[in-house]
């Protein structure tokens, strides 16, 4: 056992010998270097300390000056799903919330085990042989799908689907300049990739294809064709979902996706400003050892009993830098529980009703604003919770309206265009609302 410091402040005695053992003779001497228009010599005017009673009192007041929450129609990526109150209850447990990256198998056994029931759904649900512990969210897994492609491959070029969200197409571009690879955008055409495209630019240098199914837009790719087309010159399917989607939708496991990757924040996830959310990402076993995060397996201890251990870490700090897969050394621990969570609430016949809600009622919506004069629908493809409508009016004006009126209408996404998406928790009211607005504004 080493010697044990008392935790004990320190004597004038004490001071003294520090600042002679570093070189100085005063603690103001040790300040010397910062700039004296920014050091604070003036006695700081706080107000009088409260008692936890008028603290709890005062913070009360100022949160009641936060705005109420919008009904939104908000998509593109982050979406307004129902999140049972279990989950918030049972991630505030200290042994998850507090929890640090599990390195010590020993003493991480209830962070390990939750990660790998997390793998085990995922990859249950989007029936993939494996999946990793999670990635940072959706755009980062996908990009290191693309790092894992080239590597698989040995090839040097890629397609890539315009109709991908842009901000995911943003962070593949960033991967694929430091990589090294060889991007090709595949235009959309009426909402949808160009199947045509795709097939007139496969050569056997293609090591991939990167595809978003639903698309940005909320549509349906070809996705079979899709899939037979980039695997007949040997190249890797990569397709980014929307894990709701997969309640009603052929998952990517039986299309032939070669890596599936995705946004989790609809499984439980709170929308959060933007974050944190949860990278999906899923591939073949024949892949496992190019995966890149970290894996959590299941084994045995020598009594025999079941245990969690870090069965693969693919980055510098643990194997040889060459051999490296990633430089994302963690995942989100805590986010993958709430989507374990989600996902053992719900089950199959759950996650099922929350995606036939998501169709049923985004369809209502699209059909009650095509009978507003001046709207229509930019697409006529099958979409899943998502739609592109074609507006009279600037999108900004709707939106300056309705924001007044509680509700975020959708995302401009320019050409008076607007993507609108239309979750479960959407009621005949609401939408209702919604398009009597549309009927009352005037350009």
């Amino acid at each position: 056992m080493g010697t044990k410091i008392p935790y004990i402040p320190h004597t004038e005695e004490d001071k003294k010998e520090m600042l002679k053992r570093i070189g100085v003779s005063s603690f103001e001497e040790l300040l010397k270097d910062i700039p004296e228009g920014i050091r604070v010599r003036d006695k700081i005017n706080l107000p009088e300390p409260l008692s936890e009673l008028e603290v709890g009192k005062l913070l009360r007041e100022i949160a009641s000056q936060n705005i109420s929450t919008h009904i939104s129609f908000l998509g593109g990526g982050s979406y307004d799903h129902f999140i049972p109150s279990v989950i918030d209850h049972i991630l505030s447990r200290p042994e998850f919330y507090t929890a640090y990256t599990p390195y010590q198998a020993e003493v991480s056994q209830g962070t390990l085990q939750s990660i790998y029931e997390y793998q085990s759904l995922i990859a249950e649900l989007f029936k993939m042989d494996v999946s990793n512990a999670s990635m940072y969210d959706g755009a980062s897994a996908l990009a290191e799908s693309l790092h894992m492609a080239r590597d698989i491959t040995q090839r040097e070029r890629a397609l890539i689907s315009q109709a991908l969200n842009p901000l995911y197409l943003e962070v593949v571009k960033t991967y694929g300049q430091g990589l090294g690879v060889e991007l090709e955008e595949i235009p959309e055409r009426d909402g949808v990739t160009d199947l045509d495209s795709i097939k007139e630019r496969l050569s056997d240098s293609v090591a991939c294809l990167i595809i978003q199914h639903p698309n940005y837009y909320g549509n349906l790719e070809n996705i079979f064709e899709i899939s037979e087309a980039i695997h007949s010159i040997g190249g890797l399917l990569i397709v980014s979902v929307d894990p709701i989607s997969l309640g009603i939708l052929a998952p990517p496991g039986e299309y032939g996706a070669d890596i599936a990757t995705g946004e989790g924040q609809p499984l439980g996830i709170p929308l959060g400003f933007g974050g944190p959310y949860l990278g999906i990402f899923t591939t073949r076993r024949d892949y496992i050892r190019r995966l890149p995060g970290r894996l959590i397996g299941e084994t045995t201890d020598r009594e025999k009993k079941r245990g969690f251990v870090m069965t693969l870490q693919t980055r510098e700090q643990h194997i040889r830098r060459e051999r490296a897969t990633s430089n994302i050394c963690t995942n989100e621990a805590l986010c993958a529980l709430a989507a374990g969570i989600y996902l053992s609430l719900f089950g199959k016949e759950g996650i099922r009703e929350v995606a036939y809600q998501c169709v049923l009622k985004s369809h209502y919506l699209a059909s009650r604003i095509e009978e507003v004069e001046g709207y229509k629908l930019a697409f006529q493809k099958p979409f899943f919770k998502e739609f592109v409508i074609k507006t009279p009016i600037e999108p900004k004006k709707i939106m300056e309206k309705f924001i007044k009126e509680g509700i975020l209408p959708g995302i401009d996404i320019g050409d008076n265009r607007m993507l609108i998406a239309v979750t479960e928790k959407r009621t005949r009211e609401e939408m209702d609302k919604y398009v009597e607005l549309l009927k009352n504004l005037k350009g």
